[in-house]
């Protein structure tokens, strides 16, 4: 599965590379996030829950930063096991580029998918992922916009 998307913020890029750091925002943001947790500067440990379809899963994965160039841009990758449900592996390629006082945030993601859950079809797993990051980037421009 591929995805692509930009999003216009409305803070400047130095602030929306400190809350894309910053794990209380990103467990805030997630949809489903039961836990985040900074295991280093670079990684963390995530427990999140999601239905899909007719699968509900709990996922424990772990997350990790690379490429990082501050505050443009890096690349999020990680992998979670959903016990019976399967499991879900990917990464996320996030630029961040300055526009007066906004962000335009882009990313590039691709994620690959296995167990139960890759017998429920490539349209709802897209469908759902399209909502999921959606909703992540809703709730982070909202989270932006009540710190002012």
């Amino acid at each position: 599965m591929e995805m692509t998307g930009e999003y216009r913020i409305a803070a400047k890029r130095d602030v929306v590379w400190a809350a894309l750091n910053d794990e209380d925002v990103l467990r805030q943001c997630i949809p489903g996030c039961e836990s985040l947790t900074k295991t280093s500067d670079t990684t963390m440990e995530a427990l999140v829950v999601q239905k899909i379809g007719p699968v509900k899963a709990k996922f424990a994965g772990a997350v990790e930063l690379v490429n990082i160039v501050a505050p443009e841009s890096y690349t999020i990758q990680g992998e979670g096991k959903g016990g019976i449900a399967g499991f879900a592996k990917g990464a996320s390629d996030i630029k961040l580029a300055e526009d007066g006082e906004e962000t335009i945030l882009t990313f590039h993601a691709s994620a690959m998918i296995g167990g139960k859950l890759a017998r429920l079809g490539n349209r709802l797993i897209d469908s759902t992922a399209k909502k999921l990051a959606n909703k992540f980037f809703d709730n982070f421009h909202d989270y932006l916009s009540n710190q002012e």
